[in-house]
This record gives C-alpha cells, sequence and structure tokens, in this order.
C-alpha cells in the first residue's frame, strides 16, 4: 500500500513512529464501542495532552511542538484512517491557537499560547450559526463595549470541541452597521463562564464521540483585552486566514479515509472468494481498486503540497481548496467503493467501512463546501493568470 513517504526530518520520523503506537494500542481497540455509543474519549484525549499534540503546530517559544504543515497533515492522515473524530478534536483547537500566533497581541501570545499547547485551555472556534455557515458576514452575534468589556450575545451552531472543551475564538460583529459587512466583525478568545451555555449537543450521522453543540450566550462578558490582536474589525481576516490550515485538515481527513478505505477493500478482495476465486481477480473490483489507489495518491500529492505552500508563508487558498476538493471527494469516493467491494458485509457494524461511510460526508460540506472550494479555485486561478 502507498503510504505517506520518508521525511529526512528525525523529529518527524520519531513522531510519526509514536503515533503510530499510540494509535494501534490506545485507540483502535476502542474505537468502536466508543463511536457506536457516541462517547467522548477521555482517555484518549489525556493521552494526547501528554503527548503534546494539542500544541504540534504550535511555535516551541511558547510550548508548541512547532511541527510543520507537513507533519501535521500526516497526524491528521493516520489518525483519521483509525477514527476521524480525534483528528477534530486537534483541528479546531489549533485553528484557535493559530489566530492567536498570527494576529494576537504579545501579552495575548504569551498569556494563551502555552495554556493551549499544553492542553489546559481546550476547544475550538464559534463561527457558524443556525442561519450561516459558508456566508460569515451574515452572523448575528453582538459584542458591545462597556467600559473595559464587551457584552457578548447571540448563538452559535455545529461548534466543535464546545461540550468538552473551555475556550473558544468567537467571531462576532462589534459593528452592525459597518460597510462592508466584515470591517463589523471582530475575534475574542472566549473562556467559558456565565453567560456562556451549551444548550445541546448534537446528534450526527457520523463523526460520534467529539462534542458538536449548539451554544448560547447572554449577557456573556468578555475582558477587551480578549479582543485578538487588540482592534475591531478585523475578525473575518483572522478567521479566513486560519480557514487555510483547517482546509489542509479535513484534506488530510479525507485522505485518511480514502487511504483506509482502500486498505480495508484491498484485503478484503484478496479474502473473499466467488465463483471459485478471489474477487481481486475479477475486472470489476479490479477497476475499483484502480481508480481508488489512484485517487488516494493524488490526493497525498496535493494535500503535502498545500502544506507545504502553508509553511513557507505562501498564500495557499487555492492549494488548499483543490486539497481539501479533491482529498475529500476521494475519501467518500473510496469509501462508497468499499462499501460496495464488501457487498453486505461493508453494511455491518462488525466492519470499518460502515463507519468510514458515514464519515466521509461530513468532509465534502464542512469547512466551505466543495462548491465553494471549486468557486475559490476558480477565481484564483483568474487572479493568477490575468491577460
Amino acid at each position: 500500500m502507498m503510504r505517506s513517504q520518508p521525511h529526512d526530518d528525525d523529529q518527524e520520523n520519531l513522531i510519526l513512529d509514536m503515533l503510530d503506537r499510540f494509535l494501534a494500542v490506545e485507540v483502535k481497540p476502542h474505537v468502536h464501542e466508543l463511536e457506536y455509543n457516541d462517547t467522548y474519549p477521555t482517555e484518549i484525549v489525556e493521552k494526547m495532552k501528554e503527548m503534546g499534540l494539542f500544541g504540534c503546530i504550535i511555535d516551541p517559544e511558547y510550548g508548541g511542538l512547532g511541527l510543520s504543515t507537513v507533519t501535521y497533515a500526516k497526524i491528521i492522515e493516520r489518525m483519521s484512517g483509525v477514527w476521524m473524530s480525534i483528528s477534530g478534536i486537534i483541528n479546531s483547537h489549533l485553528i484557535m491557537a493559530m489566530a492567536v500566533q498570527r494576529s494576537g497581541t504579545e501579552a495575548q501570545k504569551r498569556e494563551y499560547l502555552p495554556r493551549f499547547a499544553s492542553g489546559e485551555l481546550r476547544g475550538g472556534v464559534g463561527l457558524t450559526e443556525a442561519d450561516c455557515g459558508t456566508d460569515l458576514q451574515a452572523i448575528r452575534t453582538t459584542a458591545v463595549k462597556h467600559g473595559d468589556k464587551y457584552v457578548i450575545n447571540g448563538s452559535k451552531m455545529w461548534i466543535t470541541n464546545s461540550m468538552y472543551g473551555n475556550c473558544l475564538a468567537l467571531l462576532v460583529k462589534t459593528d452592525t452597521e459597518a460597510t462592508p459587512r466584515h470591517k463589523g466583525m471582530s475575534l475574542f478568545i472566549a473562556e467559558k463562564g456565565k453567560g456562556f451555555t451549551v444548550s445541546k449537543k448534537l446528534d450526527k450521522l457520523g463523526y460520534k464521540g467529539i462534542d458538536t453543540c449548539a451554544l448560547n450566550f447572554d449577557d456573556y462578558e468578555v475582558p477587551e483585552d480578549c479582543l485578538i490582536g487588540g482592534i475591531e474589525g478585523r475578525g473575518l481576516q483572522q478567521v479566513l486566514s486560519g480557514l487555510e490550515l483547517g482546509r489542509i485538515n479535513v484534506a488530510a481527513r479525507g485522505l485518511g479515509i480514502a487511504q483506509a478505505a482502500l486498505d480495508e477493500a484491498v484485503v478484503y478482495a484478496q479474502t473473499r472468494k466467488t465463483f471459485g476465486k478471489p474477487i481481486c481477480e475479477h475486472q470489476a473490483i479490479q477497476l475499483k481498486l484502480g481508480e481508488m489507489a489512484t485517487r488516494t495518491q493524488a490526493s497525498r500529492l496535493l494535500v503535502y503540497a498545500a502544506a507545504a505552500a502553508y509553511d513557507r508563508g505562501e498564500r495557499c487558498d487555492m492549494e488548499a481548496g483543490m486539497a481539501k476538493y479533491m482529498a475529500t471527494e476521494a475519501g467518500f469516493e473510496n469509501a462508497h467503493e468499499a462499501m460496495r467491494i464488501f457487498g453486505g458485509y461493508g453494511y455491518s457494524k462488525e466492519y470499518n467501512i460502515e463507519r468510514l461511510y458515514r464519515d466521509a460526508p461530513l468532509l465534502v460540506i464542512g469547512e466551505g463546501t466543495n462548491e465553494m472550494q471549486r468557486i475559490i479555485i476558480a477565481k484564483q486561478l483568474i487572479e493568477r493568470n490575468k491577460v
């Protein structure tokens, strides 16, 4: 099976080897029970803290491991191949952390990044609302300044890490009359407290175990020094720069699912027999496997290329969009084809294929729909090739 190519960096090899052992011993034996019962993996999360995974791309100056985005993508790829939910526990948290690392004041970095890296403060990003997903400028949650505090009112929907986490990067409107709308949007570091309520844990088709919730904010107060960057009106830009990393993460998840579905199908196709021979010898199955393998490897190259561009500090919304589009569609298609190869057994909860099949659809709609990714790709293509 084609896997992630070796890297010259000894640190990367050491971390990935440690991660593989952790996934094999601490995660894989428990996935079925935790996923089936939609149980939050508390013990696994504690071990992830000990491994430093919550600070994997945070700068060492602030207590993180300082890993490259390429290494991070490989970590997420491996995690998702075993259980996608635990990759989401890291992803949203690190988008929050990177918003502070990139855009925060020096005081905010020194106060919060070490706590994010250790997992003492753990959470995600509060963006989406009930009638607002892709169009973030339509959010209605407001923050009004009173003295040295802001008072926040509104609600959020589909917020990952919000029940068992304790902090969010929260996107709000500090000026509801601003034109254009994004100039009235700000991003806050929002620790749980009075007025910050988890109203409901959402039941989902897949992506079980991880907490995804609806939130209410009723006269919830945050100190003015929790305004990321210290200046109002920059929230949307701060969020959008973080979404490049988020899309690389989701692309890596799609790659992990694509690879896992391919691996399962290749093994099964060699052991399952029909008409006196293994089904891998039937041309119809070979066609499926050939397409699955090609989709997986093409996705891998796009994911690593986008991560490398991000590491170089380049604008990479087109590259991240390509990786997210290709790899998540590959995960979706491979899970579907694997189920068809498994036949009735693929529909059984005794096999991993059924879980991969339920997890994969989230990726084509989450972190910006794949329809939106194609628009982003096209716009950047024109922008970079004007005549």
